[in-house]
């Protein structure tokens, strides 16, 4: 079996600006190669979970997300790092009714293991938002990381303020 790193995007691997899509706008955050790396050196598959109701909202198409997607793993691969693979979730509830891969619905993990043949237990998830380490501890993720400047609590396992926290 394998373990993965699970990432999510938006706030994570890249800063947060509201339904990013475009490549010119895209910026990664500061500390996430050497986060990558790190796991990567130690056998963890990269696998990025990602909610992008901005599709089903009209902001952006499925073909501009798969562009950006494409772009930002050949940028990892320039760097060293396998972007495993990205799942992301289309829908928002409001538009098109409940679904399975939505955080913090764990279907987008539960597909990984799958493809992956992953032991969730030994998987870690760094996520920005409670939902997505609810999501991960519903798919059996065995330590998840709340990347929050804010929060003070959480079901995570720990909370960090930076990606440099885990060098």
């Amino acid at each position: 079996m394998s373990k993965a790193l699970f990432l999510d995007r938006d706030g994570v691997v890249n800063v947060e600006k509201n339904y990013l899509h475009k490549i010119e706008d895209f910026e990664l955050l500061e500390g996430i190669i050497d986060v990558c790396r790190g796991y990567q050196e130690q056998g963890y598959l990269i696998i990025i979970v990602t909610n992008q109701s901005g599709i089903s909202r009209g902001y952006y198409t499925e073909e501009d997300f798969a562009l950006l997607s494409r772009w930002m793993v050949d940028q990892f691969k320039e760097l060293g790092i396998t972007i495993t693979r990205i799942y992301h979730c289309p829908h928002h509830e409001s538009i098109d009714g409940v679904c399975e891969c939505r955080k913090p619905e764990p279907g987008m993990f539960l597909e990984a293991q799958r493809d992956y043949d992953l032991d969730m237990a030994a998987s870690v998830m760094i996520g920005d938002n409670e939902r997505d380490i609810e999501a991960a501890i519903r798919a059996g993720v065995g330590m998840n990381i709340l990347l929050s400047k804010d929060a003070d609590t959480s079901k995570a396992n720990t909370i960090i303020h930076s990606l440099g926290e885990l060098l």
